[in-house]
């Protein structure tokens, strides 16, 4: 088989996949190909509109099911085997994933962001791919995650059994959310827009400190009722207490 001829899919599935799976990630719970980052810009001309190219990455790794820990660019053979650095790079800083891979089929680029001695990018073999353990403890090592402090950050999220993802700004709001209460903050503000998943948001954020039991007693406050009915709807279905006080 002559690599060359081969597409960047065919490197995904020949090359890249298998050396992940070898290296113990779950490719259905820890692994999402093609993963949507955005939509792609609104563009107007006159009275036509139309969407700009969307952002996916090729491959974005999860330690947990909505705990991103890295981002894969995949190429062709045909290009080098860090063609693809720079936009893994802007995915990762998207996800805020501190690990950032480029391949294509012959090895991996491997940026990493907190390394210890200084070497920030390395180049290593397929067989050598890190384990999701390996890059957990790495990240740990660097934030001073204790492990108390672990077990509320990996805290399982909320699924209906769809499998939906959080959008990666959701993704960002939540966890950070979490990680800051679990390192002690007291006083935190997220600004999302309309329409940008607020409730969601703050069930996941909700969901996530009440399983853990970080918090035993939460209180959700809305200037409508809507948005009260909105949450009180996701409450009864995942089986959570709550007790609803309206003040006017």
């Amino acid at each position: 088989m002559n690599k060359k001829n081969l597409t960047e899919r065919d490197i995904c599935t020949k090359y890249i996949t298998p050396a992940l799976e070898k290296a113990g990630w779950d490719t259905h719970i820890q692994l999402r190909e093609e993963f949507p980052l955005t939509n792609g810009r609104v563009i107007v001309r006159g009275q036509l509109h139309t969407r700009a190219k969307n952002k996916r990455a090729d491959y974005a790794l999860f330690y947990k099911p909505g705990i991103p820990i890295a981002i894969i660019e995949a190429k062709d053979n045909n290009h080098s085997i860090g063609a693809g650095m720079q936009q893994a790079l802007a995915y990762g800083e998207m996800i805020n994933v501190p690990f950032v891979f480029s391949s294509n089929g012959d090895g991996f680029l491997f940026h990493n962001s907190i390394a210890k001695d200084g070497k920030v990018e390395i180049e290593i073999t397929l067989e050598d791919f890190p384990s999701p353990e390996v890059l957990w403890k790495m990240w740990c090592e660097h934030k001073n995650i204790t492990p108390s402090q672990e077990l509320i950050i990996t805290q399982d999220y909320y699924s209906d059994g769809s499998n939906k993802t959080p959008r990666y700004y959701q993704l960002l709001a939540i966890n950070k959310t979490i990680e800051a209460i679990a390192n002690g903050d007291k006083r935190l503000l997220l600004v999302m827009a309309t329409g940008t998943g607020k409730t969601f948001t703050a069930f996941q954020i909700i969901w996530r400190l009440w399983k853990s039991k970080t918090k035993k007693r939460i209180l959700f406050l809305a200037d409508r009722n809507i948005l009260v009915d909105q949450t009180i709807t996701v409450c009864r279905q995942t089986n959570l207490n709550f007790s609803l006080r309206s003040v006017f």
